[in-house]
């Protein structure tokens, strides 16, 4: 596999900085009272997770369309239904409260991670894209799994 490039896998990292937020307020109720009082409510524990969760899988959705334009015929009519799924699955799936959303979050971004490998497998994504996707879709869900849980 070809190595990561500085940039994609430092913009990666950062944007996993809502989500280990969310986490570490989850598991630490001064964290999160100070998080709270900080900025906010919506900005801690699980509800930052859940918001920027559904803000990621659309853009993601984005990403996919991007990589469905290198290809043509069927495999590009293929590319551009199937980019659209993240997006769709965030909007619908992640309501009914915060755990429920929260599994769907998980399901969506496994289910993302299925689907940058068959774009991966297909060719249409940069020879890194898998194993940036595989490092950073691991961290979102644990993080995700944290809200859930605890």
């Amino acid at each position: 596999m070809t190595r990561i490039p500085i940039a994609p896998l430092a913009l990666g990292l950062a944007g996993l900085i809502p989500f280990l937020w969310g986490a570490a307020t989850v598991l630490s109720a001064d964290l999160q009272a100070w998080g709270a009082d900080l900025l906010g409510a919506r900005f801690v524990g699980p509800y930052v997770q859940l918001f920027y969760g559904s803000v990621i899988l659309s853009f993601m959705s984005g990403v996919l369309w991007g990589f469905a334009t290198r290809a043509e015929g069927a495999q590009a009519a293929t590319g551009y239904a199937l980019s659209v799924i993240p997006a769709l699955w965030a909007f619908f799936m992640t309501g009914g409260g915060p755990t429920s959303a929260g599994m769907n979050l998980i399901f969506g971004f496994a289910g993302l991670l299925l689907l940058d490998a068959a774009f991966f497998g297909w060719g249409l994504t940069p020879p890194w894209w898998l194993r940036l996707r595989v490092l950073l879709t691991a961290v979102v869900i644990a993080c995700l799994a944290v809200g859930v849980i605890w």
